[in-house]
């Protein structure tokens, strides 16, 4: 089940976000995230707070979280996106985790499912995101489901680190 995130919810997702930034210093880094600096619990509450948190959930608790909105980075300006839309139109994807426990059973597409279908049921015309170029697994699953490669352009990550991300989106309709 993914529903809309909860102030009770809170502390389960910082430990998702912990518990991949742990994983990720002790094996290879992914996400290029920074302890501290981003994800933060202060990121999930402000999302909790504008309903725009998500969590994927199963017998076993909380598995992953997303953040959904419409909120475009300033440097998706340099990118040549295929589908015209307005900023209204469009649905950003923002910080997808999945706890590291349960990577490579299916959640990350379990998750993507459903935010095409809620974009759909919002009638957004467009779902975009982006990820780290580093970010292997992201990068080879969002083309097995429709997603397109758009182009790579350098983020000012929290004003404060400069990294290239992938741009990828997904027309709708």
């Amino acid at each position: 089940m993914i529903r809309i995130a909860t102030i009770d919810d809170t502390l389960e997702i910082e430990n998702i976000y912990n518990e991949i930034l742990d994983y990720e210093a002790q094996t290879v880094s992914y996400t290029n995230w920074q302890k501290g600096l981003y994800p933060t619990v202060d990121y999930a509450k402000g999302a909790i707070e504008k309903n725009s948190m998500f969590v994927g959930e199963d017998e076993k608790g909380i598995y992953g979280s997303v953040v959904l909105n419409s909120i475009q980075p300033k440097e998706y300006g340099n990118i040549q996106w295929i589908t015209k839309a307005e900023p209204s139109e469009v649905m950003v994807i923002h910080t997808l985790c999945i706890r590291p426990s349960e990577s490579g059973k299916g959640k990350a597409r379990i998750m993507m499912n459903f935010i095409e279908k809620y974009a759909k049921e919002q009638k957004y015309k467009v779902i975009r995101l982006d990820t780290y170029e580093g970010n292997i697994p992201a990068a080879t699953l969002y083309p097995k489901i429709g997603y397109l490669y758009v182009g790579t352009t350098k983020f000012h990550f929290q004003n404060v680190i400069w990294e290239n991300l992938k741009c990828f989106e997904k027309a709708l309709f």
